[in-house]
């Protein structure tokens, strides 16, 4: 499938914050889910948020939520963490 994003962007407390705090084998799978589905098609595979994530949208990866804005091109990665969690 034909990438329709050209690049994933993470903020700096998705990086020091959010993915150290998960498991390895999580992570692996977390990054895969990105690269092979947000890369492809951000808007099939995600859902829309609303209320104050309004404009957001959120990829399933088993029991963790990665929570992401489309701007232009570009995906960029707000949060990811545990569904219990992670719309806090």
């Amino acid at each position: 499938m034909e990438k329709i994003v050209s690049n994933i962007e993470y903020l700096e407390s998705v990086v020091e914050g959010d993915l150290p705090g998960i498991s390895h084998t999580e992570q692996i799978n977390i990054r895969n889910a990105i690269e092979k589905k947000l890369q492809t098609n951000p808007i099939e595979f995600g859902k829309p948020l609303q209320y104050s994530l309004k404009g957001c949208r959120r990829l399933r990866v088993g029991k963790y939520r990665v929570i992401y804005k489309i701007e232009g091109k570009t995906v960029l990665v707000i949060k990811i963490g545990h569904r219990d969690d992670v719309y806090e």
